[in-house]
């Protein structure tokens, strides 16, 4: 777990937002693979670190859907724990925990990177096997995310910029942002509502939202005159 925390501070001139391998600090905590998304001034969730595998595709979904530990990490300023998805009640994350298992993810673990009453970010952790997180994974969870925020606020003030902004070239879902402004002035909704518009398209047509966002962007997908999404993220009819 030194070594971890040692690397984690991305190299002089790098792009990244963080160093490291995600693979082995997954590994060391106990886990299959480690996702990690910050919050752009947008309010957009972005991926910034994930090891290769099941735990951008698990992103993607928890994105997508607008549900699962993720957010319910950023929304309560609290760490996620749930071992066994099987065990997880069905209204909880209706549609994720079906999709989920469907992925091989069994157990999931997910801590707020968050500054007083602020949330920067998440670090979701899987796996394919159910169990509990032990104790010593546990305080090298604490670490993990303590260390993540130094890097955070360490940034300099252009790299801060950089990571407000919808260009960054190391976004992972940078033709979402993009996408997501361009189907706000289509369909004349917020950049929340275009945002769910997005998502309600990509989860009814089983595409990824990186997906449909580059089709918008390359205007071979449009969305004007959709219905306006409701709180769930479904169009009215």
């Amino acid at each position: 777990m030194g070594q971890v925390l040692a690397d984690l501070r991305p190299g002089t001139g790098s792009a990244d937002f963080f160093g490291g391998d995600p693979a082995q600090c997954a590994v060391v905590l106990g886990f299959d693979g480690v996702a990690v998304s910050l919050t752009t001034a947008q309010g957009f969730s972005e991926l910034v670190w994930c090891s290769p595998g099941v735990s951008a595709a698990f992103e993607d979904l928890q994105f997508t859907l607008g549900q699962g530990p993720a957010w319910d990490a950023a929304a309560r300023l609290t760490a996620v724990t749930e071992p066994e998805l099987h065990s997880v009640a069905a209204d909880r994350w209706p549609v994720l925990l079906a999709e989920a298992v469907a992925l091989g993810v069994r157990a999931v673990f997910c801590m707020p990177l968050h500054l007083g009453g602020a949330c920067l970010g998440t670090v979701t952790f899987q796996r394919a096997v159910p169990g509990p997180v032990t104790a010593p994974a546990l305080l090298d969870a604490r670490l993990l995310a303590a260390a993540m925020l130094a890097v955070i606020l360490d940034k300099t003030p252009t790299a801060q910029e950089s990571a407000s902004g919808e260009e960054h070239p190391n976004f992972h879902r940078a033709a979402v942002h993009q996408a997501t402004g361009m189907i706000s002035v289509q369909a004349g909704v917020t950049l929340a509502q275009a945002l769910l518009l997005l998502r309600a398209y990509s989860y009814r047509h089983a595409r990824p939202v990186a997906d449909v966002a580059a089709d918008v962007v390359a205007r071979r997908v449009h969305f004007r005159e959709q219905p306006e999404p409701d709180a769930s993220g479904r169009t009215k009819e």
